[in-house]
């Protein structure tokens, strides 16, 4: 049976505002001239300055320290999608089992088996999507942890040479950041997509929710007030 013939109206209405959310968002996060109001467009400024810094310091050990940790930050978000995903992929599996006990559930709509799977799907899909960006964030930071190892030493830290080493350490660390922050709003979107087994309305409001939580941290939140005037 094709896909389409399992939605109601109203499913097609929450899917498609939903898609049109995850992709728009994006689009305005991460391409618009609006993007350089973003605390992403602030923090890659300051990822800059680290990298100038670094290569003026003798001792890195500072450096290699905060790129342990978010490395494991980032590794922690991986390992974390990868359990979600073995079980979706297992309710799936398990589809006629698994709809019938949660349309018992309070306030849940009446599933059938292959819309349960439908719904899983999306969100299989989702974290999937969130996985590779977690997986190329985590190759990202090591390529960056290489790059900040073969900065020029303190004595010739002012040479042509120095400055193109950490402009594409810098390029790097920004790189990873942008992964690691798309792999972390498929997960929000994850979230708001457990609103369509309950229902179709649940499902919209708890997108429009998330991108409004999304935006208010990205362009409206203390974080980027406290860095927003610095060089």
């Amino acid at each position: 049976m094709p896909f389409i013939d399992l939605l109601s109206n109203a499913d097609l209405l929450a899917l498609s505002i939903y898609l049109l959310a995850f992709v728009l968002y994006g689009l305005v996060a991460d391409h618009s001239p609006l993007q350089r109001y973003s605390i992403s467009a602030a923090m890659d400024r300051q990822r800059r300055n680290w990298m100038h810094e670094a290569r003026r310091r003798e001792l890195r050990m500072l450096d290699s320290n905060v790129l342990q940790i978010l490395m494991n930050g980032i590794s922690i978000f991986a390992s974390t999608n990868i359990f979600v995903i073995g079980g979706l992929i297992a309710g799936i599996a398990y589809n006629e089992q698994l709809s019938d006990a949660f349309s018992r559930v309070p306030f849940a709509v009446q599933i059938s088996p292959a819309l349960w799977s439908l719904k899983l799907a999306l969100l299989l899909a989702v974290f999937v999507y969130a996985f590779f960006k977690f997986a190329w964030a985590i190759r990202l930071a090591n390529y960056c942890a290489i790059m900040v190892g073969a900065l020029a030493s303190h004595n010739d830290a002012e040479s042509a040479d120095a400055e193109a080493r950490t402009e594409a350490a810098a390029k790097l660390a920004s790189l990873c950041a942008f992964h690691f922050n798309r792999g972390l709003r498929a997960n929000f979107f994850g979230l708001a997509a457990l609103g369509w087994f309950f229902s179709p309305m649940l499902f919209i409001a708890g997108t429009i929710f998330i991108v409004l939580i999304l935006v208010r941290r990205e362009f409206l939140s203390g974080a980027l007030k406290a860095v927003r005037a610095l060089k």
